[in-house]
């Protein structure tokens, strides 16, 4: 299937509430539609997921970031233009998400892509998008296609066929936890 064909299919799959397997900025991904919390629960499931353990949203713009979020400070903009690698920024104040997406002390963690299936996915849906690393709680993320266990393959309604030989990086995101005063702690590296 051709990217323009896998993009179209993902993007009718995520409004129908399906959970998919698809290629990230960074690692392979389970995703659904952000504000869809059936299809949020179906990913905690298929994962065997804690639901206290968050999972982080992709946006395609940081412009959106206001339409999820009840103030955004202004340093994310800066921290999210001079990040030279995959930046996910845990903010205070979600909204306009699913319930079981946000954390229990209002906190959302999201992530603004670059890369083409993503991008369009999300600018086509109009609705930020899951991601979590595509594997079972407690075993490793994997960092290539053939490396998704099987029953993660098996357990999502829809695999997406484009870029499954491509190596992006070979580590999850960097996390920081933004604070409402500008003051922020890095979570990961």
């Amino acid at each position: 299937m051709k990217l323009d064909e896998e993009i179209e299919k993902s993007v009718e799959l995520l409004k129908k509430g399906k959970i998919i397997l698809y290629p990230t900025d960074t690692i392979w991904g389970i995703g659904c539609d952000a504000t869809n919390a059936k299809s949020i629960q179906k990913i905690y499931k298929l994962k065997g997921r804690n639901e206290n353990k968050g999972m982080i949203v992709l946006l395609d713009s940081p412009e959106r970031l206001d339409k999820y979020l009840k103030k955004v400070p202004p340093i994310a903009y800066d921290l999210i233009l001079n990040s030279k690698s995959p930046l996910t920024i845990v903010y205070p104040g979600a909204k306009n998400l699913a319930k079981n997406i946000i954390a229990s002390d209002g906190t959302i963690a999201i992530r603004i892509v670059k890369d083409e299936y993503c991008t369009e996915v999300i600018r086509l849906l109009e609705k930020p998008i899951v991601s979590t690393s595509a594997n079972f709680s407690n075993q490793p993320s994997a960092t290539t296609f053939e490396q998704i266990d099987v029953g993660i393959k098996k357990g999502v309604d829809h695999v997406v066929s484009v870029f499954q030989d491509r190596v992006r990086a070979i580590k999850s995101s960097t996390i920081i936890k933004l604070e409402d005063d500008g003051s922020f702690l890095i979570l990961r590296n």
